[in-house]
């Protein structure tokens, strides 16, 4: 959210489009939901989103979790 954008007292879960730096409200409210734990996250505590999965994360490690979630190494059988 840049600093031109503000929670003009919306109640709910807002909509989000993820960008790099910044996130634009498509929806206002005044949260959103971790994509991996469902915690909602007030808007003013938003840090960590994914712009390619266009997500948000409650925290560093639940962003690493979904990070490993889809950049897994393919397994190979053992010959």
């Amino acid at each position: 959210m840049n600093r031109f954008e503000r929670n003009l007292g919306f109640k709910g879960e807002a909509k989000l489009k993820y960008l790099d730096g910044e996130v634009q409200v498509m929806t206002p409210g005044d949260f959103v939901r971790c994509a991996v734990t469902g915690q909602a996250i007030p808007l003013d505590a938003l840090r960590y989103w994914s712009v390619e999965l266009q997500e948000a994360y409650v925290d560093a490690e639940a962003s690493l979790k979904r990070f490993r979630e889809t950049n897994a190494a393919p397994e190979t059988g053992a010959s």
